[in-house]
């Protein structure tokens, strides 16, 4: 299952997020949104498992960021070009 959901955050492009549950339908699991969370926790290759473009439906950050915070994943996105709009990434332009 893990193995699906990391092949499916490999598709969000630069600039884009998806939210847990898009990653879960997408791995082929549609009603595991929170394990989606779970794989991203224990992501074996941040570098080429991209799971910082990964966020909540509402399009917060999750607090519980494991590879350096929310104030990191929200940079990341930044620098990849996610707007945001306060708080929360625009899903409106960056959603896929």
């Amino acid at each position: 299952m893990f193995k699906e959901m990391y092949a499916a955050v490999k598709t969000i492009p630069k600039g884009k997020v998806a939210n847990y549950g898009t990653v879960a339908r997408i791995a082929g699991y549609p009603r595991c949104s929170r394990q989606v969370g779970f794989a991203l926790h224990k992501n074996p290759d941040p570098e080429n498992i991209p799971c910082h473009r990964v966020v909540f439906k509402d399009g917060s950050l999750s607090k519980a960021f494991v590879f350096g915070g929310v104030n990191r994943q929200r940079e990341l996105l930044e620098k990849e070009g996610v707007r945001f709009i306060g708080e929360k990434v625009d899903m409106r332009r960056c959603g896929i």
